[in-house]
């Protein structure tokens, strides 16, 4: 059967020990406008590369035999020459093998990376920073990023230490609805900041984790909105 593209061609790249956007750099260099974006799209099966693109990745990843590595095994090129009887026979023998537990493969184990947004403009922890949506970096995730993360943000400041320190990344989970004592990145008159959430009985405030910066009190007239908790 034909094997999954993306995963072989995600295998075949780590192989070479390379990111999405160190291969999508020497796909650029050989004239082709290629994104890491695309090459995770690729990974993930969402589409495919086009058949320049397709040669070019063989060449760089060292593919010499495409069939092999992408395309139907030489067993069913013989099943194929079998008649009806043949066949029919053919599958018992094979239905043996595998309820004998003795022969059936052991399927590889690929990790699967993500791509999330990583915004340029960092939420200041100390005097808030607007948050650009339209301006960000692709990073290439794994497993230690939270699988519920939406997009990661930078923090500015010390106000959030020392569970949160200056130009660490930290990873959210978009929504607009934060419980009490939940770290968030928030939108507050023109500024983005991360802070601990707290709502009281007669108001709102966001809270910084290091003493010696007061909480900020939400008042009626600020325009308060949440992008997302922080998950890591």
């Amino acid at each position: 059967m034909y094997r999954d593209f993306g995963m072989t061609l995600a295998a075949k790249r780590k192989e070479r020990h390379l990111n999405q956007l160190q291969l999508a750099d020497l796909l650029n260099k050989k004239g082709l406008e290629v994104k890491p974006g695309s090459i995770s799209k690729w990974e993930k099966n969402v589409n495919s590369p086009n058949v320049i693109q397709f040669f070019a990745l063989c060449e760089i990843l060292g593919i010499d035999n495409i069939n092999d590595t992408f395309g139907i095994a030489i067993e069913e090129n013989l099943f194929a020459q079998l008649n009806d009887e043949g066949k029919k026979k053919a599958i018992e023998y094979m239905n043996l093998l595998i309820k004998s537990g003795m022969y059936v493969r052991e399927e590889p184990v690929y990790i699967t990376n993500r791509t999330l947004k990583v915004f340029t403009e960092p939420a200041s922890a100390g005097t808030g920073l607007f948050l650009d949506s339209d301006q960000y970096e692709e990073f290439e995730v794994g497993d230690d990023v939270p699988a519920t993360a939406d997009f990661g943000i930078r923090v500015s400041g010390d106000s959030m230490e020392p569970v949160y320190v200056n130009k660490q990344i930290v990873w959210v989970h978009q929504q607009d609805q934060l419980e009490n004592g939940d770290i968030g990145i928030f939108y507050l008159n023109g500024n983005a900041y991360i802070k601990k959430y707290q709502k009281n009985k007669d108001n709102v405030q966001l809270i910084s984790l290091n003493k010696k910066y007061a909480p900020i009190q939400i008042k009626p007239e600020m325009e308060l909105r949440t992008f997302g908790k922080v998950v890591k």
